[in-house]
């Protein structure tokens, strides 16, 4: 007699996301929505429009420290690029991840660079009018005029892209019945585990390591302060 095959686990929910990466997620998507705003309306709302940028390179900068001293699936260490990885996640065979997916890695590298792109372009740009980044000073106006130029075109990519993550975000919500915006506002994904191994997936997201996320925002914050004002 063959023996009854036992039942699957049951869905637990696990801790992935902690506090700071969540707030990161959504403040940028607000400072990048309140940029673009503020350029399409231009005049006296560009004054805005660096303000929003220079949060922007704050949200980066920290993300690039909570690459390496956030937690385990914050860490830049646990979603390296892998082309292999992601084509086999592209083709639906690869297995569940409770971070990144190989996919969703490329992704976020992508948009972290080509946010960090306009963020330091802007810092040399001008609008030929009234608005010009605080280091235009420290290059040529022809050479300030190309990099606007560059600021401007980047502006397409980062749509693009962003058109790209909502597109994979629908997409796991509809065919893969994955509620991926909710985790990220929750914190807490699903996993077909036990108890137990959904205690051991857990990611780390005590007050201690909320703590030492504000310490790197408020580094990064001083960073940009000392690079906009001081250099």
């Amino acid at each position: 007699m063959n023996p009854t095959p036992s039942p699957p686990p049951q869905q637990q929910s696990t801790r992935v996301w902690d506090l700071p990466t969540r707030l990161f997620h959504w403040s940028l998507l607000a400072c990048v929505v309140g940029c673009f705003a503020c350029a399409k309306v231009g005049g006296d709302a560009m004054r805005w429009h660096f303000y929003f940028g220079y949060a922007v390179l704050i949200l980066l900068i920290f993300r690039i420290v909570w690459g390496f001293v956030g937690n385990r699936y914050a860490r830049f260490a646990s979603f390296l690029p892998n082309p292999l990885a992601a084509l086999r996640t592209l083709k639906g065979g690869a297995a569940p991840h409770l971070g990144h997916n190989p996919l969703g890695a490329f992704s976020v590298y992508a948009l972290l660079g080509a946010l960090a792109f306009q963020a330091c372009s802007g810092l040399f740009s001008n609008d030929d009018i009234a608005s010009e980044g605080p280091w235009m000073v420290k290059v040529s106006k022809e050479l300030s005029d190309q990099i606007t130029s560059w600021h401007k075109i980047n502006e397409k990519i980062i749509i693009v892209l962003v058109l790209l993550h909502i597109a994979a975000l629908i997409y796991h919500r509809v065919v893969k019945k994955e509620r991926l915006v909710a985790a990220m506002v929750t914190g807490d994904k699903s996993a077909p585990v036990s108890a137990d191994a959904a205690q051991t997936l857990a990611a780390q997201d005590h007050a201690a390591l909320r703590w030492r996320g504000l310490a790197v925002l408020l580094a990064a914050a001083g960073a940009v302060w000392v690079l906009v004002n001081k250099v």
